[in-house]
């Protein structure tokens, strides 16, 4: 058996396809072979993925191709349950960058990206999604987020990579108008989506990594955000940390997308509740006129009323969702402190 540029071990015939798969959920103890020494890891970028071998080798490309040094970062690929084998596309990077490889049966992107900051090894994790690219100064602007505030949780800008894609624009705008509501102070953000933020590996443990008892990958997000900040500690916006989000959307998807968000939503606000006792704050009629009225505002490839109502359609799915979850027998139980 040998070691190659992978935390995988390349096997003889004898060696079982799960001898390699143990080896890389102990990464302290094989991590000797990686080209740079671990000390000067400065970050570990941690990679859910399933089922998509196509995004991710697009998103491994993009960051092969960071005009940062090679020997400052890994990355952490989880795979999470995919059906076909994603090491094959990992093993294309071993020579252009230290990667890793860990493969889990599926539990979400949640229970993934807390096994990729378990293997971690880097001062900070960085978190982006299988189907983004990212833009080539993508960590000198992160690095300079954590030069103004070393202890904040740094979040970055996304663009819709499929600007002819009414939804996935619309999907985007919505994203767009959240940040500008919530962030319009960068030293004092409220909210960053999951595929574009990082933070200190040692804070991240202590405020105890996403919540895995969400029902869906919907929401978790938001609730680290807001379980960041109720243990004191920062959020900082650095919009020059850009990231390329390639996330195709028929009508029918972007529907169940944020019903979906709305089922989360309400495991959101439970989980807050139990944690602030505080109840359901519901934003002013005005924050809904606004992101209506948000796409007038801006520039794309399809008429702001088209966008408009599909924006009206979002609210509409997730106000379902939400109240799909408030009259079901599930509820959440874990609460933090």
């Amino acid at each position: 058996m040998y070691c190659s540029g992978l935390l995988v071990c390349h096997k003889s015939p004898l060696l079982r396809r799960s001898s390699w798969l143990e080896l890389a959920q102990a990464p302290s103890q094989r991590f000797d072979h990686i080209k740079m020494k671990t000390q000067n890891l400065e970050f570990s970028i941690v990679i859910p993925t399933y089922n998509r071998p196509e995004r991710l080798e697009r998103c491994l490309s993009s960051i092969a191709n960071l005009d940062y040094s090679q020997d400052s970062f890994e990355v952490v690929v989880v795979d999470d349950g995919s059906q076909q084998s994603l090491l094959p596309i990992v093993q294309q990077f071993e020579k252009k960058i230290a990667i890793r490889f860990i493969r889990q049966d599926n539990a979400g992107p949640a229970s993934a990206r807390n096994k990729g900051a378990a293997a971690a090894q880097g001062k900070y994790l960085v978190f982006t999604d299988d189907d983004c690219q990212v833009d080539s100064q993508w960590l000198t602007a992160i690095a300079q987020g954590f030069a103004h505030s070393p202890q904040a949780l740094v979040g970055g800008y996304t663009i819709n990579a499929l600007p002819e894609n009414a939804y996935s624009t619309a999907s985007q705008l919505l994203i767009d108008y959240i940040y500008s509501y919530y962030n319009i102070q960068p030293e004092q953000a409220t909210f960053f989506a999951s595929n574009n933020f990082a933070m200190s590996r040692e804070l991240y443990h202590e405020v105890g990594g996403f919540d895995t008892d969400f029902p869906l990958a919907a929401g978790e997000d938001r609730e680290f955000c807001d379980r960041w900040r109720y243990h004191g500690y920062p959020m900082w916006y650095a919009p020059a940390a850009k990231i390329h989000h390639a996330h195709w959307l028929t009508m029918r998807s972007f529907w169940r997308q944020h019903f979906n968000y709305g089922r989360g939503a309400y495991h959101f606000h439970q989980i807050r509740g139990d944690r602030t006792e505080t109840g359901i704050k519901v934003e002013p009629l005005t924050f809904y006129w606004q992101l209506l009225t948000f796409p007038f505002s801006q520039s794309t490839q399809h008429p702001p009323i088209v966008l408009g109502g599909s924006l009206f359609l979002s609210q509409v799915a997730n106000a379902l969702g939400f109240f799909r979850e408030k009259f079901s027998d599930k509820s959440l139980t874990k609460v933090y402190s």
